[in-house]
């Protein structure tokens, strides 16, 4: 668990970038034009990931398509958190065997989380023939190098080695235009919950060094971006490997002191690390939004103890009722399993009545899904898909009863927003947040796409708030 060498040396980092110089000449000497396609699945992580992939692309002379068939390099960025998402990934695999024998030069590639298992490596290998290169997260800082090897070589490459994990700094970034971004605090995961694969495939926690959060924040809100997301799986933790004395709720608090109209938010949170401290520095600043997503993920604690959660319910009810007194506004978000292995109608019952009694804002809400190489695939698991159908029916009727009553509560009011991006409802065309990340489709144009505005909700829903713009 301790941290060891993690930080990627400049000398390092400069051979990645001579590999990158190599790729952008090869393709000047050929007179080409190389076009990538990199296609994202999963969390926040994996977004900022795919956008770093994209900044080292952009430096080798690459433009963007979102459409596989233009692409001359095919990038899937996977997530292995849920069976559905992998069986998503295998799907675009296989079909990619047509845009290969279209462009037999093309190359793909297929990175993150699912990459960095065993049992997917292998399998690529044996059956997914035309994938030309597979890498895991620890491996992401050396991308030029290996997508050089498959270029000079024109045989497979796979870097999927278990690692401790590693931090590398300077690697450039292409962000989405628009008002939000994302910022990596940490990397890594040492919880070990018993259903997740995320700690065996993003290795140990690792801090970033505080200045260089607090640098690539400040040219954040300098370059125009109002809405800025602190990313890492149990940011919680942050600093505990740092060893100088300095927790998340301290780089909260420096954050803050940064000058600039924006909001900080952050994610994720575990419940065993969360603080008081950590909510009355929320509480009195002047950037962080009160908003909290804090996964619970059961409500009974035998469930909770066969997790690794290192939680009580109890323990969770205290700390959500001690954040709603130092912050009356708090918008308060949480995941939640239904169908745990072992896990019986009662048990499950328990989470429903913690949902009822917390009166969360929206859930995040999953039937249990087996992931291969976790504690928990191997567990018995006696209950049918049916009995675990029927419980999280029950946990949905309840949360969206308490989402309706919320949303409905705010109708006559006037909210502060944050306009984001557009709508698919033509009557209401933008979309915009609130402090909280509530959900507000409003009237207007695209003149006010980046400005914080006074809106007066007229209408709801379960998901959504709709208003008008005030003068």
């Amino acid at each position: 668990m301790e941290r060891k060498n993690v930080l990627v040396s400049e000398a390092d980092l400069a051979v990645q970038r001579d590999f990158q110089k190599k790729i952008k000449d090869m393709f000047t000497a050929r007179e080409a034009h190389p076009v990538a396609c990199v296609d994202t699945f999963g969390c926040q992580q994996n977004v900022a990931d795919g956008q770093k992939l994209m900044g080292m692309l952009e430096e080798m002379g690459f433009t963007f398509t979102d459409k596989a068939a233009e692409a001359d390099l095919v990038i899937l960025n996977t997530c292995a958190v849920r069976e559905h998402a992998e069986d998503r990934v295998f799907g675009n695999l296989g079909a990619l065997t047509h845009s290969k024998k279209e462009n037999p030069e093309q190359v793909i590639c297929l990175c993150g989380c699912m990459a960095q298992e065993p049992r997917v490596s292998e399998r690529i290998k044996k059956s997914y023939l035309h994938v030309n290169l597979v890498f895991g997260p620890h491996a992401l800082w050396k991308f030029p190098e290996l997508l050089w090897r498959v270029y000079e070589r024109r045989k497979r490459v796979f870097s999927v080695d278990d690692e401790h994990g590693t931090i590398a700094e300077g690697i450039p970034v292409v962000r989405e235009r628009g008002v939000k971004a994302w910022v990596s605090i940490m990397y890594g995961c040492n919880n070990f919950c018993s259903y997740c694969i995320v700690p065996y495939v993003r290795g140990r926690e690792r801090s970033r060094d505080p200045e260089c959060v607090l640098a690539e924040v400040r040219e954040l809100v300098a370059a125009g971006y109002k809405d800025i997301t602190l990313l890492g799986q149990n940011v919680n933790s942050y600093g505990n490997d740092l060893d100088i004395g300095y927790d998340f709720s301290d780089l909260l608090a420096d954050i803050d002191r940064i000058e600039g109209e924006y909001l900080i938010r952050f994610m994720s949170s575990h419940p065993k690390d969360a603080t008081k401290k950590l909510f009355d520095t929320m509480a009195a600043s002047r950037h962080v939004a009160h908003q909290l997503h804090l996964p619970f993920q059961s409500g009974n604690d035998r469930v909770l103890q066969e997790m690794n959660r290192r939680y009580t319910r109890e323990k969770y009810l205290s700390l959500v009722n001690y954040a709603k007194s130092v912050m009356p506004d708090l918008v308060l978000t949480s995941d939640v399993i239904i169908g745990f292995p072992g896990e019986t109608e009662e048990e499950a019952m328990d989470t429903v009545s913690l949902v009822d009694e917390v009166g969360f804002d929206a859930l995040f809400t999953f039937i249990y899904s087996p992931r291969p190489g976790t504690k928990a695939a191997a567990m018995p698991d006696p209950a049918t898909r049916a009995e675990k159908q029927k419980w999280f029916d029950k946990l949905l009727e309840v949360q969206n009863a308490k989402s309706a009553a919320l949303h409905a509560a705010y109708i006559g009011k006037t909210v502060r927003v944050l306009v984001d991006g557009k709508s698919d409802d033509p009557d209401y065309p933008l979309t915009s947040r609130t402090q909280g990340n509530r959900l507000v489709r409003i009237r207007g144009g695209e003149e006010l796409m980046g400005r914080f505005l006074n809106v007066k909700i007229t209408d709801s829903n379960t998901w959504a708030l709709y208003g008008e713009a005030e003068e």
